[in-house]
């Protein structure tokens, strides 16, 4: 129970120092990560509207924007800042209390939260500005979409963490293979009305799914053809146990300041 309070303790204490330390050093501080994707979703809106007609879904290109963006935002910022965890925080490990556990659950907590409070700001500013009704939001389906979003990202940089270390070169291999993975994930069109075998070969990449299963929870008339929980699941869970064992398999070499 003494040890439950410690890490509680611990993580309490680094979650605060991660957001002085991201945001008290920049410009505006906490509020750029809330303007930021605003901008986003605002600048997708305005090219859009401009060649095209209707969105996919609906009448509001915002809030079509938006219900791809954010789902994808999860997954992205997660696995990019969770990355990090270790190497940034190398010099608090040489205390004996503190363990690379407690640093990614703290960064975890911090990007996760963000990331909920980027996502409010957003369909409050759409509903506000583009005077768009919502009628019949699932909210468990938005919450399942989130966290799964976030916990693929979780699993992801687990394993970049471990392969980082190893060399340079996985981190630019890895860097070319995600830059076009906000293309390619649904944020800008349904992936389940691309003509066959795209169709098929671009439902292997989870995110598209995680994408899908938000925008079911904002379009209740919106079908999803081809989303795949179960695939979704799966796949996320064999990233975060992979993830773990690699994490695990390295914890003495963080210790001793080695990776």
């Amino acid at each position: 129970m003494g040890l439950m309070r410690q890490h509680f303790r611990v993580v309490a204490a680094m979650m605060v120092r991660e957001v002085s330390t991201r945001y008290g050093s920049k410009p505006g501080g906490y509020a750029w990560a809330l303007i930021d994707p605003v901008a986003h979703v605002a600048i997708m809106t305005i090219v859009f509207e401009a060649i095209a007609r209707m969105p996919a879904l609906g009448s509001s290109f915002a809030l079509f924007f938006a219900t791809g963006y954010l789902p994808f935002n999860f997954y992205q910022a997660m696995a990019s800042y969770m990355t990090g965890a270790v190497k940034a925080n190398k010099s608090l490990l040489n205390y004996p209390v503190v363990s690379p556990a407690d640093v990614v659950v703290a960064r975890y907590l911090v990007q996760i939260l963000t990331s909920a409070l980027v996502s409010v700001l957003v369909i409050f500013c759409v509903v506000a500005l583009e005077d768009v009704h919502l009628h019949g939001v699932e909210f468990s389906r938005v919450v399942a979409a989130c966290f799964l979003g976030s916990l693929l990202g979780l699993g992801v940089a687990l394993v970049n963490l471990f392969f980082n270390s190893r060399g340079s070169l996985y981190e630019q291999v890895y860097g070319i293979v995600s830059r076009p993975m906000f293309l390619i994930s649904g944020v800008f069109f349904l992936p389940d009305s691309l003509p066959h075998p795209f169709r098929e070969i671009i439902l292997y990449n989870p995110i598209v799914h995680v994408v899908m299963l938000f925008r079911t929870g904002f379009y209740p008339e919106y079908r999803a053809m081809g989303m795949d929980l179960q695939y979704l699941g799966e796949f996320t869970a064999v990233m975060i146990f992979l993830g773990l064992a690699l994490f695990s398999l390295s914890w003495r070499q963080m210790r001793e300041d080695r990776l």
